[in-house]
């Protein structure tokens, strides 16, 4: 008992529960986060299933109009509530870190949820990771200035709210913690690995226990058949890493497009969301996340041309 009253000890238990606390907050705000996005989607298309389930039965001026109306919500959300909730969500945490020391306004985290779920919801290509990353670091960072944590240890503060929420989302919690460590904090330290190591765990055990202990993809049974096909792999990461450049490449190109249009800020996300509707009048695989189609390819529901094709059509639909 001597020990805690030392004030570096006490002061790394504080950090501690402070983390516990940020797990459980972010946990829950995952599980929100879930329940807007089908509440959303449901809202706009009177089904909350996976819209290959159903894109046959939604009109083609629907498919065109209800991306423009969900992009044009959101805009109106971003630009009225909280312009930082704009973008994918990791870059503008590791700015909030770099620049302000960790500090995130405390709006940010609902108006993330709300832009997000109205965006995915209405079809917008997009996914949940980059969303559940700021939403869980402003969570994480609002308890940091709630209990004026040292600006020293608020990057830990944000880096346990990004691997609770990367962890609630996918039911991966050692994703989170290694994610948190190394894109968010950087550094794998005893400091600052404890508490990130904490609120991952915490925030999985409440995701498990409204959604069960579940992957996020069901993939089947492979065997390896002759030792020739481990040729392939690199060129597999060959082929992955350039279409990832690409895709990088191409939405940044994308963000300087749209930044320079005469427009308010608020409007272009509906054009956005009408061109992304147009298209998927003739591929609705790019609609939201894009799990269906994911597990669609991953259970070989696809022909080649398709999924080739998908590359560079869910890059511009992005």
């Amino acid at each position: 008992f001597r020990r805690l009253k030392h004030p570096r000890v006490a002061r790394n238990v504080r950090q501690l529960f402070l983390a516990i606390l940020i797990g459980v907050l972010a946990g829950y705000g995952a599980v929100l986060f879930r329940f807007a996005l089908k509440s959303m989607q449901w809202l706009f298309y009177h089904n909350s299933a996976d819209f290959l389930t159903f894109a046959d039965r939604v009109p083609v001026w629907l498919k065109i109009g209800l991306p423009g109306l969900g992009g044009l919500a959101a805009g109106l959300i971003i630009h009225f509530f909280a312009k930082e909730a704009k973008g994918h969500g990791v870059p503008e945490v590791m700015e909030a870190i770099a620049l302000r020391g960790g500090h995130i306004r405390k709006r940010v985290a609902m108006a993330k949820i709300m832009a997000s779920a109205i965006t995915i919801g209405s079809g917008g290509s997009v996914g949940r990771e980059g969303p559940m990353v700021q939403i869980g670091s402003s969570i994480g960072s609002t308890v940091g200035q709630v209990f004026k944590v040292p600006g020293l240890h608020m990057k830990t503060m944000v880096g346990c709210g990004a691997a609770a929420g990367i962890a609630a989302t996918f039911n991966a919690p050692m994703a989170g913690v290694l994610f948190a460590l190394e894109i968010i904090i950087g550094d794998f330290g005893l400091m600052s690995f404890s508490p990130v190591v904490l609120s991952s765990v915490t925030a999985t055990t409440i995701s498990r226990y409204y959604f069960g202990d579940l992957p996020a993809f069901v993939i089947p049974d492979y065997s390896i058949v002759s030792l020739w096909e481990f040729c392939f792999y690199p060129l597999l990461g060959v082929v992955s890493g350039l279409a990832a450049m690409t895709f990088t490449s191409v939405l940044y190109r994308f963000e300087d497009v749209f930044d320079a249009l005469p427009a308010p800020g608020w409007l272009k996300p509906a054009a956005g969301g009408v061109v992304l509707g147009a298209i998927l009048v003739f591929c609705p695989y790019v609609f939201g996340v894009g799990y269906g189609a994911m597990n669609q390819a991953l259970t070989n529901g696809m022909g080649l041309g398709l999924l080739a094709g998908l590359v560079g059509i869910k890059i511009i639909s992005t």
